[in-house]
């Protein structure tokens, strides 16, 4: 790898440790809504790497997914052990995001609190659709002030929910316009909208211009669908505002930086794209990823 190696803020372990802990309607899913070439025996780490490697990318934001609240249908929530496993074994390779299930309260504040303090992951992650709350719910707000404290951002989906499986139908929750509040509350908290916010893209962009502390991720959809706003943001004046995911196995690795490639971003724009503008949003070493 090169010093300018790339960062995957969204990825999903997908070791068979991590697989046991996923839904039964997982392997349904990526057939049919996503086309996914997922393995359903799951993918070791140094696997997971090696494809990594072959797309330039040094390192991965491994997400311990919190979807749904704990006892109901089609919900999981991945041990934030198995995260800081991987971590651990290649801490140059990967960070962990901690999961927020709003329905946990307190106790789901102090988790995120371990998770940063003594697990060492480096910021938070949501998927609202899953609790059919708001992302400017009351419920997140303990959640966002506590982000705030630990000095780390939150992720969150915003855009259209799929449909899951037969028994677990989400409504589409995640309006990025939603975030307007949350900004507006709370401008010490750096909110990351991902998956690009379709379908209310334009949204997105509004609110990542609009606030200091917004921003987009582009993972889950394949950059040669992209609406040409979203890429002209990206390679214009949004070029400090976007950062690059695949939401792992949602897309490959390899085959999202070839779409990227031919989308002919100016060059210091890819390199903040990429890698340079993570970096910064999280606060993190420069040389992370980046081979000895």
């Amino acid at each position: 790898m090169s010093d300018y190696s790339a960062i995957d803020a969204v990825v999903n372990i997908w070791t068979p440790e991590a697989l046991s802990h996923r839904p039964g309607w997982t392997d349904q899913f990526f057939m049919d809504k996503v086309k996914g070439q997922h393995s359903s025996a799951g993918i070791s780490l140094e696997d997971m790497l090696a494809e990594m490697d072959r797309a330039g990318i040094g390192h991965g934001f491994l997400v311990a997914a919190k979807s749904g609240r704990v006892g109901l249908p089609g919900c999981y929530h991945m041990p934030p052990e198995v995260v800081a496993d991987a971590v651990a074994r290649y801490p140059q390779r990967f960070s962990g995001l901690i999961g927020i299930d709003p329905f946990q309260g307190m106790e789901g504040v102090r988790s995120l609190e371990y998770a940063v303090k003594e697990l060492g992951f480096v910021g938070a992650h949501l998927y609202p659709h899953w609790f059919d709350l708001e992302p400017n719910h009351a419920r997140y707000y303990p959640f966002y002030a506590k982000c705030i404290e630990l000095g780390v951002p939150v992720q969150m989906q915003v855009g259209q929910s799929l449909i899951y499986s037969k028994e677990h139908r989400c409504r589409s929750v995640g309006r990025p316009l939603y975030l307007d509040d949350i900004a507006c509350d709370l401008p010490e908290l750096k909110l990351i909208g991902t998956h690009v916010g379709i379908p209310w893209h334009e949204e997105m962009i509004a609110m990542s211009w609009k606030h200091e502390n917004v921003y987009i991720s582009t993972d889950a959809h394949s950059p040669k669908y992209w609406p040409p706003s979203v890429v002209k943001y990206i390679n214009s004046y949004g070029q400090n505002k976007v950062i690059f995911g695949t939401d792992f196995p949602v897309l490959r690795f390899e085959r999202t930086v070839g779409e990227i490639d031919a989308l002919g971003l100016k060059p210091e724009v890819r390199r903040k794209f990429m890698r340079e503008n993570v970096l910064r949003i999280y606060g993190l070493d420069e040389n992370l990823g980046v081979a000895a």
